[in-house]
């Protein structure tokens, strides 16, 4: 049986995270403490992505607002994720480490949402009942390029007040709109929303290429729409990418909703799988294999359609219930497909060579990464590596590996 073997490298990004992330914290929110009035009930809503140092910041927020004599509690703001049950939304919030017990705050889950929408728009908006009802809402937030389209606001604090504070009819009401919706109705959306006086303040954390927090901003909620503008251009200067654009198969080791809300970044592979939505011109990958879905996603695979072959490992822990139901809340159907299923890691490997009719050995561009968050050690071929050895950014080791063991299951990564 061949052996197929791969060579380690190392990408080297700009290395320029924050070192003491409660310190930052505690400087920026000394700028909303004339925003938090004693014996208040402070709503704080945390979404449903992988956040690097989430638990520590959403403390903190908790801490600053006790601290002003008000009584902060924790508000999934998610959207329809979670199974669109709030049972669900508190499991997931609960996987990052935010619970009473850890974060100081009792968290209230629900999935009741209030109508404000206002006469002159087209389309309907909801708010979080808890948080209609607090005296004021704090959302907590990552402001990052979408993944499933391009415009001035992407995914970040706009974003969680209309979708994720807006619950299941909140995310309906902007996602049967397809790409118009998600590019025109969530700024008309958030311009209401904000003008209810409901949204204190905002909480914006940009991540470096090492997926590292690297800026933590506390933004008046009348500021937020202008400051968001700002720091998405500092994410999109300091997102990673793959070493070439040119790929015959990449292997990615797992998907999830803790890295990505469609599993992968689309920006990374190249693929976004919209009606209507220009794809990526690049990166060009012929196939895509994914390999296993996260515990921190709980069964959701949506984005598994993105891949042209999975693991039967990856597609026995799909939970279609919770799948469909986010797929039809975003109504981009397509990229809730079952792709080819391989038995193991080796036959989806060798069916996506077979795919990208190279036939010329040592020729093969493939290229293995653990997820699309984590890009700073990567394995790729021989015919990668002589493209990219003279690059600086690269930094190759003599470590070869053979990809599958005798189970014909990928080594650890």
């Amino acid at each position: 049986m061949k052996e197929y073997q791969l060579i380690k490298i190392k990408n080297q990004f700009p290395e320029n995270s924050l070192k003491n992330i409660k310190k930052h914290c505690h400087q920026e929110l000394e700028n909303l403490k004339g925003l938090i009035k004693k014996n208040t009930s402070i709503a704080i809503g945390v979404g449903s992505r992988g956040i690097d140092n989430l638990e520590i910041v959403v403390k903190e927020v908790v801490d600053f607002v006790k601290e002003k004599e008000a009584n902060p509690f924790i508000i999934p703001a998610m959207g329809s994720n979670g199974g669109a049950t709030s049972e669900g939304q508190e499991e997931v919030l609960a996987g990052y480490g935010i619970t009473e017990k850890r974060v100081g705050a009792p968290i209230r889950s629900s999935m009741e949402t209030v109508e404000i929408s206002s006469g002159i728009n087209t389309h309907r908006i909801y708010m979080d009942k808890h948080a209609f009802e607090s005296d004021g809402v704090i959302l907590i937030n990552k402001i990052k390029p979408h993944t499933d389209f391009h415009s001035t606001y992407e995914s970040g604090l706009v974003k969680m007040a209309v979708i994720g504070l807006g619950k299941e009819p909140g995310a309906e009401a902007i996602h049967k709109f397809g790409v118009f919706g998600l590019t025109n109705l969530i700024p008309e959306s958030a311009k209401t929303i904000f003008n209810t006086g409901k949204i204190l303040a905002g909480i914006g954390l940009v991540e470096n290429a090492y997926d590292k927090t690297m800026m933590v901003k506390a933004i008046p909620g009348t500021e937020i729409i202008e400051e968001e503008l700002k720091l998405i251009n500092i994410a999109r200067a300091n997102r990673p990418k793959l070493p070439v654009d040119n790929i015959d198969v990449l292997i990615i080791d797992e998907m999830g909703k803790n890295i990505s809300g469609v599993g992968v970044d689309t920006n990374i592979i190249g693929r976004i799988k919209i009606y209507g939505q220009p794809e990526p011109e690049n990166p060009k990958i012929k196939s895509v294999i994914m390999g296993d879905l996260t515990d921190e996603s709980f069964g959701n695979a949506t984005g598994v359609g993105l891949a042209d072959i999975i693991s039967r490992k990856l597609y026995d822990k799909i939970d279609l219930k919770k799948t469909y139901k986010n797929i039809a809340t975003s109504s981009f159907l397509e990229r809730g497909k079952i792709p080819f299923v391989a038995e193991n890691d080796r036959e989806a490997f060798e069916l996506a060579l077979r795919n990208c009719g190279t036939s010329t050995l040592g020729e093969e561009r493939i290229i293995r990464i653990k997820n699309t968050l984590h890009l700073d050690v990567l394995y790729i071929s021989e015919a990668i590596l002589n493209e990219i050895k003279d690059n600086p950014q690269i930094e190759p080791t003599e470590e070869k590996i053979n990809l599958f063991d005798s189970d014909k299951t990928l080594y650890p990564f």
